[in-house]
């Protein structure tokens, strides 16, 4: 019979927490301590990756908590800019975000249950490189601001990502926020996102997927349109094949046989213990072609 002690290798600590004040004290602390130190502002993440043994316990725990700024969401010259602090809470329930951004107020709606998600941040679902609001910021455009220790500078998300899972991104780069530009349209904006897990709610995605465009109901046509999918601890992406087919065309039943197949022969998804990368692929498929069905059947 194995005993509590079997869970952990080595003996119990208390990592040590450190406190900075600024993005600059906070890099100093990460490039100075290395692998021995992570970032941590709610730190729902790294505990369930601690007690799932997949990530060790850090000596220091930089807590970023006390740099003033980083918990607000500020809308200014076209853009909504929200501080990695920011709850997913606050995400959900944010008026300024449901207009700037609404495929990811709506992610953040999905992602846990009420308790992680008060405890919870923008930073940390992002910096993970395969949190369920990345495919929802992919859709919307939206920019991440990071500090390398010199200058906080801001990049497509879309740009990060190559970036974080090709490994280039030093280890004391922080990710300090994200911008979302907003945009004025005459038509009608559709922006959704949908997660598929292992049980109906309070669940880790499987598939996370999202849509945005403008919707010419006249001309029955997409504009703007951008797909993203990722799920699980997968890379979210881009589909650049089926917002190909979309750009432009008239929306017709017909079409949707084409833009499944798009998703599911260009969305790079992985085998896990609970679902293959094919029904990966033909879920992302079938949550996209669902919803412009939908579009379709409320004309």
């Amino acid at each position: 019979m194995e005993t509590m002690g079997a869970i952990q290798d080595g003996p119990l600590f208390t990592p040590a927490l450190r406190q900075p004040r600024s993005l600059r004290e906070a890099w100093e602390l990460k490039s100075g301590l290395g692998d021995r130190a992570v970032y941590v502002s709610g730190g729902t993440l790294l505990r369930t990756q601690w007690e799932a043994g997949t990530a060790a316990v850090p000596q220091v725990l930089i807590d970023l908590r006390k740099i003033a700024g980083m918990g607000d969401m500020i809308e200014a010259e076209g853009y909504l800019t929200a501080g990695s602090l920011v709850t997913l809470a606050a995400c959900r329930s944010s008026s300024a975000l449901a207009s700037a951004g609404p495929a990811a107020a709506e992610a953040a709606r999905q992602i846990a249950a009420p308790a992680v998600r008060n405890l919870a941040t923008l930073g940390g679902n992002i910096a993970s490189g395969y949190g369920d609001m990345l495919p929802a910021l992919l859709v919307h455009d939206a920019e991440i601001a990071v500090y390398d220790g010199e200058f906080l500078s801001v990049q497509p998300v879309e740009a990060w990502l190559e970036r974080r899972w090709s490994g280039s991104v030093p280890p004391g780069e922080l990710v300090a926020g994200i911008r979302l530009p907003r945009r004025e349209t005459g038509g009608a904006r559709l922006a959704i996102c949908r997660k598929v897990g292992r049980r109906e709610a309070f669940t880790a995605s499987l598939v996370t997927a999202a849509l945005a465009a403008d919707w010419d109901a006249g001309s029955r046509t997409l504009r703007g349109v951008r797909l993203a999918a990722g799920g699980g601890s997968g890379r979210p992406q881009r589909l650049a094949a089926a917002e190909a087919l979309l750009e432009d065309a008239e929306l017709t039943h017909g079409l949707l046989g084409a833009v499944y197949e798009a998703v599911e022969s260009g969305f790079a998804s992985y085998d896990d213990p609970f679902a293959s990368e094919a029904y990966k692929q033909k879920t992302a498929g079938n949550l996209i072609a669902a919803e412009l069905w939908r579009l379709l059947e409320s004309e």
